[in-house]
């Protein structure tokens, strides 16, 4: 399967999961930083979220969660970090490193 076609399974996968609004942004992450296979990556993220892989498809759980851990909700939250920042801690809380905010690291250390 070549790039284009990998990337649309994983943006399929994960807007099915309701992306942001619950925790498919993050499975695709793993998805695509670690080669993991859905199931996988979907266990990974609860299991850093806390929660069962059911409980990341709940828009309602997962908006609670988003808010608490500080990685970013769908309508902006007075206060709460959006962007770059949310991705910074969408890194920590994965374990892994995000290229936009590698790049801003390195335009921040120049």
């Amino acid at each position: 399967m070549g790039d284009t076609a990998g990337m649309a399974v994983s943006h399929y996968m994960a807007s099915g999961m309701g992306g942001i609004r619950t925790a498919g942004d993050l499975v695709a992450r793993m998805e695509y930083s670690r080669s993991m296979k859905v199931d996988d990556a979907k266990a990974y993220v609860a299991g850093r979220l806390g929660i069962s892989p059911l409980d990341i498809g709940d828009e309602c759980i997962m908006r609670e969660l988003r808010e608490e851990m500080m990685i970013g909700t769908v309508t902006g939250i007075p206060g709460a970090p959006r962007g770059i920042a949310a991705k910074m801690n969408i890194e920590k809380l994965l374990g892994i490193r995000i290229n936009s905010c590698e790049k801003f690291r390195s335009m921040l250390s120049n």
